[in-house]
């Protein structure tokens, strides 16, 4: 392709979704939010042409060093699982909580973070959240990822006291694909009887299910950046490693045989979603073929790895209780919904904050820009 050709195409694709990516309402700075997503998808542009996903990781990963001085930071290798273990400085004078975070990031981008020029600055934005960082898929492919961050929690479980830290206080969090690794690792831990129980599930705007992307918030949102429902899509592949050939058929869910797709109903089902989240536009949608070929392209996403909102009860009804914060303007919402109602309607307790000006990745979004105004991160 001519050199010419290729930026002209950059900006043609940045300008292009500038302009028409759909922006919910009450967003303070609209400008940034469209400029940032115009470069993220700018980024995907480039992968199709470079087939690197170096581009998009410098992008997202990517903000100013900050500086912490409270905090004890500690870094090593567990089973070629990086970790990150963040500790006050001070003596403790009592059990600590432990929290496990792990970053969202379609598990294809997100790191531990590299030191500044300083030994207490850290870059990249998850830092703050004093995560548990898992290797990234394409080099690792799934599920590699939830091993990792199993493995990064039999670890943290193994050795609490060297961190002080209560055994009946450990907390799964996460956000988005991160939300969906603390659900699995929730679940798998249930079968281990010689470990601590998982006191609590956090869990921000998760991604939960690939059975089912015409759910209501699919189509509402479905060019609101950051996470637009092709994007969804597109992510799936590159997270399983498979070049997205069929990914117009995954769109309209022609990869779900018709018996799965009545099995499940029960669980996923646009007629499970509160009419509430309904009046922006749903549109019930006539059921699609079945392709046995896209099935098998993409098989993967409807495994209780990939989708933990189809676990039976039989395991939903022992999970710790939970916290699941969802957005308005997200796909990904109804995913949060669908789980909040299983969690609840099998006894378990959850607590639930709807955003209803947030949009997806809202996380990062407002740390990046905390850090631009030069906010002190004691006053977060």
């Amino acid at each position: 392709m001519s050199p010419v050709i290729i930026p002209a195409l950059f900006w043609w694709c940045a300008l292009y979704d500038f302009f028409t990516s759909e922006l919910p309402p009450g967003i303070e700075q609209p400008l940034k939010l469209r400029f940032f997503h115009s470069l993220m998808i700018t980024t995907i542009v480039a992968l199709g042409i470079c087939n690197d996903l170096t581009i998009l990781r410098a992008v997202l990963d990517g903000i100013p060093p900050w500086r912490e001085s409270k905090l004890l930071i500690k870094d090593l290798t567990v089973d070629e699982v990086p970790l990150r273990i963040y500790q006050p400085k001070s003596p403790p004078t009592g059990k600590r909580r432990g929290i496990l975070y792990f970053h969202g990031g379609a598990g294809t981008f997100g790191s531990i973070s590299k030191k500044g020029t300083n030994e207490n600055q850290w870059t990249d934005s998850y830092d703050l959240f004093l995560k548990w960082m898992y290797r990234l898929s394409p080099e690792n492919p799934y599920p590699g990822q939830y091993f990792d961050c199993l493995s990064a929690t039999l670890y943290f479980m193994r050795n609490l006291e060297e961190y002080h830290v209560d055994p009946g206080l450990i907390i799964l969090s996460g956000d988005s694909c991160g939300a969906n690794f603390a659900t699995v690792v929730c679940q798998i831990l249930l079968n281990d009887r010689d470990l601590p129980k998982v006191r609590a599930q956090v869990l921000l705007y998760p991604g939960l299910q690939g059975l089912d992307f015409h759910l209501p918030s699919y189509q509402q949102n479905a060019f609101v950046p950051m996470l637009p429902r092709k994007t969804v899509i597109y992510f799936c592949f590159r997270y399983l490693n498979r070049k997205p050939t069929v990914w117009k058929d995954v769109l309209q869910n022609c990869h779900v045989p018709v018996s799965m797709r009545h099995k499940y109903k029960k669980w996923v089902s646009a007629d499970l979603i509160p009419d509430e989240f309904k009046i922006r536009g749903y549109v019930p949608l006539k059921p699609t073929p079945y392709k046995p070929e896209v099935h098998e392209a993409v098989k993967e996403i409807l495994e209780t790895t990939f989708s933990p909102l189809l676990t039976e009860d039989s395991i939903i009804c022992q999970l710790p209780e939970a916290y699941i914060v969802t957005c308005e303007f997200d796909v990904l919402r109804d995913d949060g919904l669908l789980y909040k109602k299983r969690l609840e309607d099998n006894g378990v307790q959850v607590t639930w904050y709807h955003s209803e000006n947030g949009f997806h990745g809202i996380l990062s979004s407002l740390i990046n820009l905390y850090l631009a105004r030069n906010v002190n991160i004691s006053d977060l």
